[in-house]
């Protein structure tokens, strides 16, 4: 009798194991509230005054009595109290803690132990952000969600692109009405033309204009030539486009004064202009100049006209998302004055600190020390900032070359005509000829 209900004892425990390992590849949400939560919460709550007191989160409290000075004389030994912890509430992807402060203690401390806490715990990361003064909220990410970037879903919106998955499983999303201009660091082979791929595709479809500037002779934006208003593959025409942009952009100017308006989107839909997206890829090739008159003029004027468009065209349907592999101010002065009006920032793998410092490190110091810790196997990997001014690792969504020309062909007959830009590039070819 014994060894048959052993015999059923170990054919249920199979039975659970195979059903678990099924939910857990199928419904990894469910497998996570209903068995993943419970253990976790669990080990949190047994660990905390362990790992608080090894990576001194804890405080001492001196006893009440027998003390001359700093000096105990006679009493109770000091024993250390660790701040005091909320229980765990379960996400979709992890777990959240709040945590209160003793007094003295800063948010700087819980951010050393971040990697503690996650070996304590087993789990994939842990992020420490203060909400509120006095108050630290430890946020534990169960699994890597840029692992299998399964794409999320968003709204479809003008202007709006979902790139792909950000660290809390939520859609990546940027959107050119909220935050109206990009900058995109990343060394070679680190992701960035896969994040202009899927950009691009996204935009592909929308009523917008597309102008790419690629001087590196149009290998990576040439895949989207057909859907594209305007490509430029040498910085000669980039300036006569960005010319015509800057005249175009007076124009508008115009018709929003004329109208007593001070944006395009307040027109009626019939007489809006169309808006326009600006896509630089290498940034460098822009601003560097071999010596010459003629090229540091060209650079001077790609600059202030960069500048130009960045300062004014978020209220008049001009957009940039501005790509390079490194961006410091070692390219110039005008470098670091169009940094500062490209609000949104990614940064992916980058070969030199300098480069990620200066895509983030105005903004937060801590986003910077992640986007360095990026390894060469984390392709797509990137620290992007938020529209509430905050930061996240995100992993973009994987767009085949085969899409990418699929989607230009498909809505090649959408890119409308800039008259201003074509009439400019007919103008410089005929002073060529």
């Amino acid at each position: 009798m014994g060894a048959i209900l052993l015999a059923f004892a170990l054919a249920v425990l199979a039975w659970m194991l195979v059903v678990g390992d099924l939910v857990r590849r199928h419904r990894p949400a469910w497998h996570w509230y209903l068995i993943g939560y419970p253990v976790t919460a669990c080990r949190v709550v047994l660990t905390w005054r362990k790992v608080a007191m090894l990576n001194d989160l804890a405080v001492s409290r001196r006893p009440p009595r027998g003390l001359l000075g700093d000096l105990v004389v006679k009493g109770d030994p000091l024993r250390p109290v660790a701040p005091r912890i909320s229980f765990p509430r379960a996400t979709p992807m992890g777990l959240t803690a709040l945590v209160r402060l003793h007094a003295g203690q800063t948010p700087a401390t819980f951010l050393k132990a971040a990697d503690a806490l996650v070996h304590a715990w087993k789990v994939h990361a842990v992020r420490v952000t203060s909400p509120e003064r006095g108050l630290v909220l430890l946020t534990a990410t169960a699994t890597d969600p840029l692992q299998r970037p399964g794409l999320a879903t968003a709204p479809t919106e003008l202007l709006c692109a979902l790139v792909g998955v950000l660290e809390s499983g939520g859609a990546w999303v940027m959107n050119l009405r909220l935050v109206p201009h990009w900058l995109i660091v990343g060394a070679t082979r680190s992701g960035k033309s896969t994040l202009l791929a899927r950009l691009i595709t996204q935009l592909a479809a929308q009523r917008i204009a597309l102008v790419g500037i690629d001087c590196k002779g149009g290998m990576e934006l040439g895949l989207f030539a057909g859907r594209l208003s305007t490509l430029t593959t040498c910085r000669r025409e980039a300036v006569a486009v960005l010319s015509a942009l800057v005249v175009d952009m007076q124009d508008r100017m115009n018709v929003c004064r004329s109208a007593g308006i001070r944006s395009i989107w307040e027109l009626p839909d019939k007489l809006r202009p169309v808006p326009v997206v600006v896509i630089v890829d290498e940034i460098a090739e822009l601003y560097l100049s071999d010596g010459t008159r003629e090229s540091k003029a060209e650079a001077e004027q790609c600059s202030t006209l960069l500048l130009r468009l960045a300062q004014l065209g978020a209220a008049l349907g001009l957009h940039l998302v501005v790509a390079g592999q490194r961006v410091g101010s070692d390219l110039g002065p005008g470098v670091t004055a169009l940094r500062a009006q490209l609000g949104g920032r990614i940064c992916h793998r980058v070969n030199d600190p300098g480069t990620a410092e200066m895509a983030l490190g105005d903004l937060n110091k801590d986003a910077v020390a992640v986007a360095q810790a990026i390894t060469a196997q984390e392709r797509g990997v990137a620290v992007c900032t938020g529209p509430d001014g905050g930061w996240s690792r995100a992993r973009s969504h994987l767009t085949p070359t085969e899409e990418a020309v699929a989607t230009a062909h498909k809505y090649a007959p959408m890119a409308p005509d800039l008259p201003t830009v074509s009439r400019a590039l007919e103008a410089l070819e005929g002073d060529d000829k």
